[in-house]
């Protein structure tokens, strides 16, 4: 028995560090159980005070490794990106993104659903509850609706993320025609990022997933005129 009990550990702290190595939230047997980082962050957002015209930035890690708010200079722009978040983690936590009735939401999510082997399908829906749930409770919110970005395999650093490029096309292509049913802006981020190959152009990224500063100037030209 002490044996199979030594392995079970073993086993746990392995399973641990690899969901923690690829941005994967440890889903345990228990409902709605995401990464210790997602609490950690949604606490702080919970605790932080809201304010008048705020701009949400709404996703995962890509949303998250950015200061918005500097790159627009712009204080009324709040990050509210968790690295390893899904698209069930935003649902999760959107009451506190929408209690401050912001005057925009900036959302792009869905790679890590993909990575857990989350279907197309199950992305979209949960969007379509996304944006329900956010003109439910703040109507007068400014919805936009971003791509999810290119990844690149060449690099082998996130294996079950950007293995995914024809899945990211079948998204992006399912956020226009939603954008198109609920009349929102959908913002292609996507095309500008890529390379020849349509990949993740290595000018903007050093572990085919994330950006690195170059790619978050590119991304933010694009925001420019929206965030106006």
């Amino acid at each position: 028995m002490k044996i199979k009990k030594i392995w079970a550990v073993i086993f746990l702290f392995f399973s641990c560090f690899i969901h923690s190595l690829y941005g994967i939230p440890i889903i345990t047997s228990t409902e709605n159980q995401y990464s210790t980082y997602y609490y950690q962050k949604k606490g702080l957002f919970e605790q932080l005070p809201n304010t008048e015209q705020e701009i949400i930035f709404l996703g995962d890690s890509i949303t998250d490794g950015c200061d918005w708010a500097e790159l627009f200079q712009n204080i009324n722009i709040k990050n509210r990106g968790i690295s390893g978040d899904v698209t069930d983690g935003v649902l999760d936590r959107l009451n506190e993104v929408t209690e401050s009735k912001p005057a925009k939401i900036f959302l792009m999510i869905g790679i890590n659903d993909l990575a857990r082997g989350r279907s197309v399908e199950y992305v979209l829906n949960n969007i379509k509850r996304i944006i329900k749930a956010i003109e439910k409770a703040s109507p007068q919110t400014e919805i936009f609706i971003q791509s999810i970005l290119p990844v690149n395999p060449d690099f082998s650093m996130f294996p079950h993320h950007v293995s995914k490029s024809q899945e990211i096309i079948k998204i992006n292509n399912g956020l226009k025609k939603i954008c198109a049913h609920y009349e929102l802006q959908y913002i292609d981020i996507y095309s500008h990022l890529t390379d020849k190959e349509q990949k993740l152009s290595p000018d903007y990224t050093n572990d085919g997933l994330h950006l690195t500063g170059a790619g978050y100037i590119i991304w933010g030209n694009i925001l420019e005129k929206y965030i106006q």
